[in-house]
């Protein structure tokens, strides 16, 4: 029995200094959110749940209410804190992390770190969801960070190639992952 993951990364969302968890998805986001909708809106959707961050429960609320669904908040799915790192150095930063798996900037959490907090939950659901369809609601670091869990090869390199929004259908076996697909385009 196939338990489908579609990770939907949040989309675009103007930056804000000390609004991680609060700030929103702009106006062109939200006409992306209306998409990621019609996209979805036609999968099987059992349950719509989402890192607590308010950009990614906004890429996924219409979807919900369109179901009919409720969004199930996960505080582990919440987005990797980068930490104090040298200014302007935003991609050279993600490359170091994503590069040393145990390497962590002041006051931010390493990729191991991170990658563990979010894949419990994310094997949890696949045991308590299994065979069903399940939407969530994600950021771009921590989706990255489960997907090399199952694969190696998503690191550094597929972070950057993503957008705002992205959505990516993982198809699992138990916790075994069989086939990726992106969804966005």
């Amino acid at each position: 029995m196939r338990t489908k993951v579609y990770f939907v990364r949040h989309a675009e969302s103007i930056y804000m200094e000390g609004a991680e968890r609060s700030r929103g998805i702009s106006g062109q986001g939200k006409a992306d959110a209306r998409r990621v909708c019609e996209i979805l809106i036609q999968e099987a959707i059992d349950c719509v749940m989402s890192s607590p961050y308010e950009r990614a429960v906004q890429t996924v609320q219409e979807l919900a209410a369109e179901r009919g669904q409720e969004i199930l908040l996960l505080e582990d799915m919440r987005e990797r804190r980068i930490g104090d790192f040298p200014d302007g150095k935003f991609t050279e930063a993600k490359q170091r992390v994503f590069g040393d798996f145990r390497f962590s900037y002041p006051n931010g959490e390493s990729s191991c770190t991170a990658q563990k907090r979010a894949v419990d939950v994310l094997l949890a659901i696949l045991k308590d969801y299994r065979g069903q369809g399940i939407v969530i609601g994600t950021h771009g670091d921590i989706m990255t960070l489960m997907m090399n869990y199952f694969d190696d090869s998503y690191g550094f390199d597929f972070w950057k190639s993503t957008t705002m929004p992205d959505i990516y259908r993982l198809e699992f076996d138990e916790a075994a992952l069989l086939t990726v697909t992106r969804m966005w385009s």
